[in-house]
């Protein structure tokens, strides 16, 4: 070393440096490239992509051959920066020197390019990549031996070091990564992306349409009843039944009935022997499911049934997918829908009957959803009795008033979010 000049040994300290950058930031590079993102553009044939791949399948190799890389360039620049501290300050010099490197290490070769690397994985790992597989091959034997050193160690310790884990995503983490997508994603194409992750949550009893407001028609009725109802229901797939929903017969589409007009058979018998078998789905199944079912069976209705086979309600395929894309209709009316009533002074008035699924959907509102399933339901469960007219009480934070009782069920209610939002907003100002 004596005859390397001191300039030509801090050419090479400076070069060893630059190389300890190197390699500490292709680790941090290769470590915190997304490895989703990664096989998505193997699957495009990025050939960058498939080289940082093929590295990443064995990852003990891939960080004992960075730390051999690393180490070695470390080492050798502490010996040249020792000979160069001798050289300027005699012995004193291998106290600055240690001083003095760590320093430089610390900022040039480990955080600085560590943190380039954490922000910019891709951009430090791809070119990264092209030093790495060749050297990998060169200083395989050693790389090799220090892998059988340290997985041999691992097995004493208890540690599978053969052992893969498989990178999976949980619905809850494949939300919350959907959710954290704000500007990458349309808002409409993210609310139907965890829409469809929440239908394994849901199941076809929080959505149906309830026994008592099915429509359906009764077969025993005289013919002229039968034709009259006939013309005025507004739904395509009728549901037929004997004296009750429960002696269902089946369904009768609208198209077959525009068919037995046209070849003037429009009569009872005719109209029995067009029906179409009944679709029966457990009160229980997930919406997830169900749509599978739904499309395996080639079916659109089905009547939800409970444990003992009675009719409980019924849902359709059009019903799923609005809660996956929401309402296929809107109205230009103050009337939200059929079930909630705007009134002038800011309230909604709101059938007891209605689905609370659906009315926080609609109304952006947030009554509880994993009790009862409807609005009686839910005020039925809260008074333990059936409450009378008149009754105001506050609910999940709303305010709201009992309208109407008939038939031992709440009929309509009466809802004042203005008063939830105002005191929503006092209280945030509150806390603040």
């Amino acid at each position: 070393m004596d005859s390397i000049s001191t300039p030509t040994l801090f050419g090479i300290l400076f070069g060893l440096v630059f190389l300890s950058a190197y390699f500490s930031s292709s680790e941090t590079g290769m470590m915190s490239i997304n490895r989703y993102r990664l096989r998505h553009q193997v699957k495009n044939k990025n050939k960058a992509a498939k080289r940082v791949d093929k590295l990443l399948q064995r990852p003990d190799r891939l960080i004992g051959l960075i730390l051999i890389g690393n180490n070695l360039v470390n080492i050798a620049a502490s010996a040249i920066a020792t000979i160069i501290g001798i050289r300027l300050y005699g012995d004193a010099g291998i106290a600055v020197a240690t001083f003095a490197l760590t320093l430089i290490v610390l900022i040039f070769a480990e955080v600085t390019p560590k943190t380039v690397a954490a922000l910019h994985p891709e951009r430090v790992a791809f070119p990264s990549s092209l030093i790495l597989s060749p050297l990998l091959k060169i200083l395989y034997p050693f790389v090799w031996m220090v892998n059988m050193i340290t997985n041999g160690m691992l097995r004493l310790l208890g540690v599978n070091p053969d052992e893969k884990t498989v990178d999976q995503l949980s619905s809850d983490e494949l939300r919350s990564i959907v959710s954290e997508t704000t500007g990458m994603i349309p808002q409409k194409h993210q609310d139907m992306l965890t829409s469809i992750l929440d239908l394994e949550k849901v199941t076809v009893e929080d959505i149906m349409v309830q026994r008592s407001e099915i429509a359906g028609i009764d077969i025993n009725d005289d013919w002229k009843s039968i034709q009259k109802q006939l013309r005025h229901i507004q739904h395509t797939r009728i549901l037929l039944f004997r004296d009750k929903i429960d002696d269902a017969v089946g369904f009768i589409h609208a198209r077959d009935l525009m068919h037995l007009q046209s070849k003037d058979q429009f009569d009872k018998s005719n109209l029995i022997r067009s029906v179409r078998e009944l679709y029966f789905i457990p009160e229980a199944t997930s919406l997830n499911v169900q749509l599978l079912k739904f499309q395996e069976n080639k079916e659109r209705i089905g009547l939800v049934v409970d444990e003992y086979g009675d009719i409980q309600g019924l849902v359709t395929l059009e019903d799923i997918l609005e809660e996956i894309v929401g309402d296929f209709t809107t109205n230009v009316t103050p009337t939200v829908s059929d079930e909630i009533q705007l009134q002038e002074d800011g309230s909604y008035i709101v059938e007891g009957s209605m689905n609370i699924r659906e009315m926080n959907r609609e109304m952006n509102w947030h009554f509880p959803i994993d009790g009862p399933k409807t609005v009686n339901g839910l005020l039925l469960e809260h008074f333990q009795d059936i409450p009378e007219p008149g009754i105001s009480i506050r609910l999940a934070g709303y305010p709201l008033e009992v309208i109407g009782v008939d038939n031992n069920k709440v009929q309509s209610i009466r809802i004042i979010p203005a008063f939830y939002q105002a005191e929503k907003c006092e209280d945030e100002e509150d806390e603040e």
